[in-house]
Order: C-alpha cells, then structure tokens, then sequence
C-alpha cells in the first residue's frame, strides 16, 4: 500500500484506511476481524472518534488494535463542544483510555467549534510536546477556517482536513482540495464512496468492467489519483475491506478521469457539508 505524506513530509501514512463511523453498531467480532484484515492489507490509517458510538467505536479499535499498534497511523478527533483547551486535553486522555494506547498519529477538531480555536491549538500544542499527539489537524474546515488555523498553529503544523469526498460530492474540488494541496495539507476523504446510496453509472460501470474491477473500487480511485488525498472507507466485513484495498493498485488513465470527471459534475460550490 503506498504510503504519502501526511502534512509534514517526513510522515507518511498509507493512502488507504479504514473509517470506523458507526462500527460498533453490529457484530463486535465481525467489525474487529474487518479492522485486522484491513491492517494486514495495508489499510493500516485507522480513524475514529469520540462521537462515534459515544466512545464505543474507539473501545472496538483498541480492541483490535491490541498487539498491532506500532503498525498502524492512528487518528481520531475532539468533539467541538469539548474544544477548550482544557476540554480537549481530556477529551484526549478518554480517547487514548478507551482504545488503550499512549499516544495518536493525528488528532483532530471534528468540525468547527463556538469555542476559541486558539485554546485548541494551544491544547493539541500540549499534547504534541507531550507525545500523547503526534500530530494534529481539523475535519470539515474550509478555506477561512484553515487560514485561521494556520495562522494560530504555525506553517507546518495543521497536517490534514478531514472533508466528505466522493464522486457524487465533489464540492470541495472548488476551493477547499486546491488550497490544501498549495499549503501541504493533507485532505481525508470520509465517506468516499457515499455517505448513505451509492451512485453507479454508465461510465463508472464501463470503465469498472474494463479493469475487471468494482464500480466502487473505480469511485475509490478516482479519489486517490489526486496525490495530496487520502481515502477512509468504513466496512465492518473482512470481504468488504478486501475490495476496498484492492482500490489503491488502480491507476486511472487521464482519459478515465476525464469520462469520470464529465459523468459526476462537482455542480457549483455550496460550502462544505458537516458530519
């Protein structure tokens, strides 16, 4: 699995990941041997959050976690309503309790706060230099809010926003992707292949029949062909994952990435949606 910079260039996570958005919802043993194949697969970017489940899905990611931490870029991200600095810092001490870890790859503000944003940059600033957070970032910020977060943090600092992303959500093609790959930020891709329906289509069912693959796989690829973005898809099936994986081998042609980009318009830009 190929591994990109993740903000600051000297680390790397795997393009690929595993999203964890409502996994505690069904089988906990299903949803632990999806999280371990995926790992064995590469899909070794794990991310999650106190808002998942309450806590509960991070208490499924320790678990699977257990014997194969030091193999996997671990993320996940503070509720904006616990965003003070005080608040964050122990919204982080829970978050590590619960999946039974010393330390996260990248924590993050899940989206905008009504708290100061200056209090959470000095809250993950203390963490960081505590080595509890290795490295810290935002989810669902556009371009304003980035600038602010740069400007709070320090150039090099924010090292990705996390955004919803997938073929039939390309709105932040617009200003948001761009602005990031200008400044070094990496973009997550949540829901990459759809938050709730997935939308097929003539072209991506061709072009998926041409590569004798999925049409899923070709939406998931036409996400990572963009060097600066990373993708999380969420399974809790080990075959699921497996199919998933097998999107980072696929390298679209210009030509496919043209039919793609005509067949799913990013329509006209109408803000960043929040989950």
């Amino acid at each position: 699995m190929e591994l990109r910079p993740f903000g600051d260039p000297s680390r790397q996570a795997p393009l690929l990941g595993l999203g964890t958005w409502m996994l505690e919802q069904g089988d906990r043993a299903a949803a632990i041997a999806a999280l371990r194949r995926g790992i064995d697969l590469g899909m070794a970017h794990v991310d999650t959050a106190e808002m998942y489940g309450s806590g509960k899905a991070e208490e499924v990611v320790g678990e699977a976690l257990a014997g194969l931490r030091d193999r996997v870029f671990l993320v996940t991200k503070v509720l904006p309503q616990n965003a003070t600095e005080k608040g964050t810092i122990e919204a982080c001490e829970r978050s590590l309790a619960r999946m039974k870890t010393d330390r996260v790859d990248c924590y993050l503000l899940h989206w905008p706060s009504s708290h100061p944003l200056e209090g959470t940059i000095r809250a993950f600033e203390k963490l960081r230099q505590a080595g509890k957070v290795l490295s810290y970032g935002v989810s669902n910020f556009d371009v304003e809010g980035l600038e602010e977060a740069v400007k709070l943090a320090g150039k090099g600092r924010i090292a990705c926003n996390q955004i919803l992303y997938n073929l039939s959500e390309r709105t932040a093609e617009h200003h948001v992707i761009p602005w990031c790959e200008k400044n070094g930020i990496a973009v997550v891709a949540y829901s990459p292949i759809g938050a709730q329906h997935f939308k097929s289509g003539k072209v991506l069912e061709e072009i998926a029949a041409a590569r004798r693959a999925t049409p899923r796989q070709i939406a998931l690829a036409f996400l990572l062909h963009r060097k600066g973005v990373f993708a999380i898809p969420k399974s809790s099936v080990a075959a699921h994952v497996e199919q998933n994986a097998a999107a980072a081998a696929i390298a679209l042609t210009d030509d496919e990435v043209r039919r793609l980009d005509a067949a799913f318009p990013r329509g006209p830009w109408r803000g960043l949606a929040t989950s």
